[in-house]
């Protein structure tokens, strides 16, 4: 599989954010998996490449023009995908991808993802979604999207399209188990129902 993996672009953080991040890239190509990112050499996007790197898989980068510059690009990609806006680089990391894993990260991070759930909600493609809940980052947003739930924003089905995991092996697992699968529109119909 080549999975794409969304995450932060700062290498502010903690070291055990991107300790984990690394662990995951290893233990993707340990499996034979390769990865589709944002092509960035800092934070989680650098940290994952490093570690499939190390283990010797492929790396696609996916990048739009005005980042190629000094500093900003993991200059290991056994190919990097040039775009000319950010909504290119998404729907190419969508379509090069045969699942997707969002890690700690910001507003560019929590986009993507949530644009990829979007459109598996709408039956737009069938590929599996993880979350790599590192140090427990995510509680905040889970808990907010368990709420959307319980006030009838949207419906369980939403939240049972993705996967939450604090460890690496266990992830990739999941990933690994999935059957693609088209979210059925009916769900969407009955949301308001349940």
């Amino acid at each position: 599989m080549d999975l794409c993996v969304y995450g932060a672009s700062s290498n502010a953080l903690d070291t055990s954010f991107l300790a984990a991040g690394e662990e995951l890239g290893r233990k993707m190509a340990a499996r034979g998996h390769g990865l589709v990112f944002g092509a960035g050499d800092k934070g989680m996007m650098g940290a994952v490449a490093r570690g499939v790197q190390a283990g010797g898989s492929r790396i696609i980068g996916v990048v739009p023009s005005f980042f190629n510059v000094d500093g900003v690009l993991f200059e290991h990609c056994t190919e990097t995908v040039f775009t000319d806006t950010m909504r290119q680089r998404k729907e190419i990391m969508e379509q090069r991808s045969d699942g997707f894993i969002m890690t700690p990260g910001g507003i560019g991070t929590l986009d993507e993802f949530f644009e990829i759930l979007t459109l598996r909600q709408l039956g737009q493609h069938p590929k599996p979604l993880a979350i790599y809940n590192i140090n427990g980052y995510f509680d905040s947003l889970l808990a907010f999207l368990q709420d959307s739930v319980n006030q009838k924003f949207m419906g369980q089905a939403t939240l049972d399209l993705f996967g939450v995991f604090s460890d690496a092996d266990s992830l990739l697992d999941y990933l690994e188990a999935a059957k693609p699968a088209y979210f059925e529109l009916e769900e969407l119909k009955n949301i308001s129902k349940t």
